[in-house]
């Protein structure tokens, strides 16, 4: 069983009160009896000497002309005197006198010799005891008394009742008990307000504990207490306050760590001196395809099946130094660099390594993209500039003397340079669309007005080649909200390599409708597809992803006959994601392409800052 300190307090303090009272109690009445025996062995003494001083005319004579009757009268005349019993005792115990006995019933009285008291008086002269044969408690004083006859000394007792004395103790112990029991009662009372006022505080101080335990730290501890009680309540809310803002210290840390980590792109990795993942962030979740949950406290090398990886994280383990590295993932092929940096954690659960994943899948594609534009720039202008060089040589060399030569010559010459100045005009009109110096309106046109514009300036070109332009554009449609010329330009380039790459007698249809809805028929259309088909050469499936990029062609030798500059379809795709929407190429059964532009309705352009994200290298 286990005590609380209210009771322990309340037993204690009650035990030690009773227990006080008791001793003090017994102390008192022994103290008070001895102190009353003393005074009634005094007041005895007293009697003794007055009986005694009577009797001594009647013991100074003869014994044998002493009278028994007048002994025994004189015991009782003195014994009514002083209020005492007298008896007066033979040398051989007989008993002479009584004045407490009448004179027939002195002979069945027992020897008096065995008793102590007159024992005492014969050995030492007097004697004193307590006695209840009576009945009563009385007190007895001896004394041998000397008389004529010295060989014959008697002995006189005198006797006297302690019956007022036992009843004053009585009282007295009857007095104490009471005061005892009140002594008790208030000490009782006095015992619990003290416990409470002691455990009250304490009992504060162990729920502010528990309390604090639980994470509330609200609860204040009050006490008026000036004691070591209110100094432990006034230190603990002081450590509380402390406490609490060390937790909301750490929390707003924590809160900001992990928001930062969250936000972040990179994907973030902390490992203990293990080995052990101890954090991961969303980003890098993402990256893996892992649950933070499942990630936690287990090995790296366990969670990331990725050899080159698992050999980083082991080096840096053992060489804690900043150490940087490139890995492929073989699922997805996306390409992450890898900083890691020693954090110095020695124990368990402590960060010794952290590693930032950035994602450079998308920038090492754009530099794959910058190199093949450079070479193919460079290839693309050093063709007409060599054929340029090589023709002037030529006319250097005597060819300028023979006029029909000269004058191939040069038209060679003249073509390439437009050819050359083609290219020029169509990297500068490339570059201003991604840098984002185009604006590009947002004004309400109607395709058909559009197409119709667009074909009369293409018509001569296809009329050459015999080519039969048809328009299928529905009727009743919304208007888009774009910029007309750059949207005329869009659909000028799609007809002049439909123009450009369908042999001669071909159709090339223009046709623009509502574009169906991703999720339901009942759905309302959100835009417009324009599109423009041809029965020309065709493109094969595995080029129609890479036919928008620039100066890609699917047969060099063919476009560059015919004059293209391989930027035509870059451009059509920046202008119509610059208006929000997308381009791309199938097949159009059963020859040709198809090229379909999809622009949303309502007015989705992009301002210059959108064109430069579309699809700026």
């Amino acid at each position: 069983m286990t005590w609380s300190i209210r009771w322990k307090v309340m037993i204690g303090t009650q035990m030690a009160v009773v227990c006080g009272l008791l001793i003090a109690g017994v102390m008192t009445v022994q103290a008070l009896e001895r102190q009353r025996l003393a005074q009634l062995g005094e007041v005895l003494e007293a009697k003794t000497k007055l009986v005694e001083y009577g009797f001594q005319p009647l013991l100074n004579r003869d014994r044998s002309s002493l009278p028994p009757a007048q002994l025994r009268e004189t015991a009782r005349e003195l014994g009514t005197r002083a209020v005492a019993r007298v008896t007066l005792i033979a040398a051989d115990g007989v008993v002479l006198a009584d004045s407490a006995v009448q004179s027939a019933e002195l002979t069945v009285i027992e020897d008096h010799n065995a008793r102590p008291d007159i024992d005492q008086a014969f050995s030492t002269g007097q004697g004193i005891r307590s006695s209840h044969t009576t009945g009563e408690r009385t007190m007895y004083r001896a004394v041998l008394i000397k008389t004529a006859q010295e060989t014959s000394p008697l002995v006189l007792r005198v006797e006297i009742p302690m019956v007022v004395l036992d009843r004053e103790l009585s009282e007295v112990r009857e007095h104490l008990f009471l005061a005892l029991g009140l002594a008790i009662l208030v000490a009782f009372t006095l015992s619990v307000w003290l416990a409470h006022s002691m455990t009250k505080p304490l009992s504060d101080i162990a729920l502010a504990a528990r309390q604090l335990g639980t994470g509330n730290h609200t609860l204040r501890i009050r006490t008026t207490a000036q004691d070591e009680v209110g100094l432990l309540a006034s230190t603990l809310n002081h450590m509380t306050d402390q406490f609490q803002a060390k937790i909301d210290e750490l929390s707003e840390d924590r809160t900001q760590l992990l928001a930062v980590l969250t936000s972040m792109v990179e994907g973030v990795m902390v490992l203990d001196y293990r080995g052990h993942v101890l954090q991961v962030n969303p980003a890098l979740e993402r990256m893996f395809s892992i649950s933070r949950i499942e990630a936690r406290g287990r090995p790296c090398t366990e969670l990331f099946r990725h050899q080159q990886l698992n050999e980083l994280v082991a080096f840096i383990l053992q060489s804690p130094a900043h150490h940087q590295d490139e890995i492929v993932l073989p699922l997805t092929g996306r390409c992450l660099q890898i900083e890691a940096s020693p954090a110095g954690g020695k124990r368990e659960n402590e960060a010794c390594v952290v590693l930032v994943f950035h994602d450079i899948t998308e920038l090492r594609r754009l530099e794959k993209i910058r190199k093949d534009f450079v070479a193919n720039v460079s290839h693309e202008l050093r063709t007409p500039l060599t054929s340029i060089k090589g023709y002037v040589e030529a006319l250097l060399d005597g060819a300028k003397d023979d006029p029909v030569a000269s004058k191939n010559f040069l038209d060679i010459i003249l073509k390439q340079s437009d050819r050359l100045n083609l290219i020029i005009e169509d990297l500068l009109e490339l570059s201003k669309i991604e840098s984002g110096r185009v604006s590009l309106k947002e004004e309400p046109l109607e395709l058909l007005a559009l197409v119709e514009r667009t074909l009369s300036v293409v018509k001569p070109m296809a009329d050459k080649k015999h080519h039969h332009l048809i328009t299928a554009i529905m009727p009743s449609l919304p208007p888009v909200a774009g910029d007309e010329g750059r949207l005329a330009q869009v659909l000028t380039n799609l007809l002049d390599n439909a123009i450009k790459y369908t042999p001669a007698g071909g159709t090339i249809t223009v046709s623009a409708a509502l574009a169906p809805s991703p999720r339901t028929s009942e759905r309302p259309a959100t835009a417009i597809d324009l599109s423009v088909a041809d029965t020309g050469i065709g493109i094969p499936e595995q080029d129609r992803p890479r036919v928008f990029e620039r100066f890609y062609r699917v047969d060099k030798a063919r476009s560059r006959e015919l004059g293209g500059t391989g930027l035509g379809l870059a451009i059509v795709k920046h202008i119509v994601e610059g208006h929000g929407g997308h381009v791309w190429v199938e097949a159009n059964y059963p020859q040709g392409n198809r090229f379909v532009v999809r622009l949303p309705l309502g007015g989705k352009a992009r301002g210059p800052s959108s064109m430069t994200e579309a699809g700026k290298i």
